[in-house]
């Protein structure tokens, strides 16, 4: 007797099985990077998760994880300057750590060198960090914000 599977998963791939359950329910760009990012093994480069690597095999995972990494990078990498910086706002805003302690982290660290993936040019890879670091400099000195932020600016 052959076995059937529910049809959404005979449809489904591992990169969008990857984007319903976990990218999608990550508010911001600059986040599904880092998330994507950390899943890459430092020893070896291979993407590892084992949710999808239990549903799809390790090797359709990996390609999946690979591929949504370097999506997820260009799109960054092509957004305006403006974008790029509500994105990462928006990011450091939705942690958990005090936003000037997670700034600093990042900026002595480095930690945003190794969020490229492996397909990245070297071009592409120093356009990504020399926008970081710019953005991080610039959320690093803004002067702590009190009270609300104000609906529109004064006329003259």
């Amino acid at each position: 007797m052959p076995r059937f599977k529910p049809k959404g998963v005979l449809e489904r791939t591992a990169v969008d099985d990857l984007w319903k359950h976990t990218l999608s329910r990550i508010p911001t760009l600059y986040g599904r990077l880092t998330y994507l990012a950390a899943l890459r093994d430092s020893n070896s480069g291979i993407y590892r998760h084992h949710g999808l690597s239990t549903v799809f095999g390790r090797e359709e995972s990996g390609k999946a994880l690979r591929a949504s990494h370097e999506q997820a990078f260009l799109d960054w990498i092509n957004l305006p300057l403006a974008e790029k910086s509500a994105d990462l706002n928006g990011y450091v805003a939705g942690l958990d750590d005090p936003s000037k302690l997670v700034v600093e982290h990042l900026l002595t660290s480095g930690i945003y060198r190794t969020q490229a993936p492996d397909s990245a040019r070297k071009m592409e890879r120093e356009f990504f960090c020399s926008d970081l670091e710019t953005l991080l400099e610039i959320i690093r000195n803004e002067p702590p914000r009190t009270g609300p932020l104000p609906t529109s600016l004064p006329r003259e």
